[in-house]
């Protein structure tokens, strides 16, 4: 019986709008939700996965009834990773002083033109 956070590899016996189902070498079965296909949107899952593929995939969980939930995206880098911060770029902390500034200065003008209003 696989344990979570194992990799093993398996054969894609089925293919549903929701994800895959896995054959494993050992008769147990697991399914590769379309969200834990690839790290972009999966639209449709047989653009990345075809019956009868063989594929690994990380166990992220096992059910009471011994079926097991896999994940092929566990096993690639996560793109954002490599991404700055926004808060280390000085172009946008530079465009979001602007953006702050400008809106302090239309909230007070709001406020001016309400106050002139009242009185």
């Amino acid at each position: 019986m696989a344990d979570v956070g194992e990799v093993i590899e398996g054969t894609v016996a089925k293919i549903t709008e929701f994800g895959a189902f896995i054959d494993l070498e050992n008769g147990e079965k697991g399914l590769i939700h379309i969200s834990q296909i690839d790290h972009s949107f999966v639209r449709d899952v047989r653009e990345h996965l075809h019956e009868t593929d063989t594929v690994q995939a990380k166990v992220v969980a096992v059910k009471p009834d011994g079926r097991l939930d896999l994940s092929i995206k566990a096993l690639q880098p996560d793109p954002r990773e490599n991404r700055p911060r926004r808060r280390d770029d000085p172009d946008f902390e530079r465009m979001l002083r602007r953006f702050m500034q400008r809106s302090n200065e239309r909230q007070a003008e709001v406020k001016r033109n309400i106050r002139q209003k009242l009185n």
